[in-house]
């Protein structure tokens, strides 16, 4: 597939609170629970991102309550910290920083934790200005899989669909930054505001996520 160009920018920090315990996993709604949420789109974006480079625009950011939510590919970030499987060698494009860090002020790890990206701020739609936050929890859903994951890296400002090398695999989309990836049938429910702690840990991650995806099942 054609993956898109995607910019690391300058790391802005995150969270300086670092969490000591390790929250329970929580189940959350089932991924056909919450994609019979998301089945008609208001949309918010003043128009729509290509899911690659060089190709036509067409999709939109929803939003459905207090989320927001859009449909598109999975493209595979691989930046922030070096890694056997994310670096130069690995990756084309790759980046060793992220757009935001994690608790420890340090890149987050592709490989490691379970992130997302979100365009740069542009007229189509400004994340921050809806009050999505860096480190904001979402639902990433394919194939049946519900895989919960933190806002961590910022894409270009007319592209969208990108999640992180841990992400892809969480979801069993071939993670290989050059070549992995899947070209549609992604959902991407995002949750403003709900930012765990660490934001770099999986568990905490899951844990939030499932609260927030909880909530928006049964309002």
């Amino acid at each position: 597939m054609n993956r898109k160009f995607t910019t690391a920018f300058v790391a802005l920090g995150l969270l300086s609170t670092l969490g000591t315990a390790t929250p329970a996993l929580a189940a959350g709604p089932s991924a056909s629970q919450l994609l019979a949420k998301v089945t008609s789109c208001t949309v918010v974006s003043h128009g729509r991102y290509a899911t690659d480079d060089g190709e036509s625009s067409t999709v939109n950011i929803c939003k459905k309550g207090s989320a927001f939510f859009w449909k598109a590919d999975l493209d595979i970030d691989c930046d922030g910290v070096r890694t056997s499987n994310c670096n130069e060698n690995t990756d084309p494009w790759y980046q060793n920083q992220t757009s935001f860090e994690t608790s420890k002020g340090k890149p987050f790890q592709a490989d490691k934790t379970h992130y997302l990206v979100i365009p740069l701020p542009s007229s189509r739609f400004d994340y921050a200005a809806n009050g999505i936050k860096p480190g904001s929890v979402a639902a990433v859903i394919y194939n049946n899989k519900v895989v919960y994951a933190v806002f961590a890296d910022e894409g270009p400002n007319n592209i969208i669909g990108e999640a992180s090398y841990a992400t892809a695999k969480a979801l069993g989309i071939n993670p290989d930054p050059e070549n992995g990836g899947v070209d549609s049938g992604v959902t991407y429910i995002v949750f403003p505001g709900k930012v765990p702690s660490p934001v770099e840990s999986n568990s905490a991650i899951d844990s939030k996520g499932a609260a927030a995806a909880a909530a928006f099942v049964n309002s």
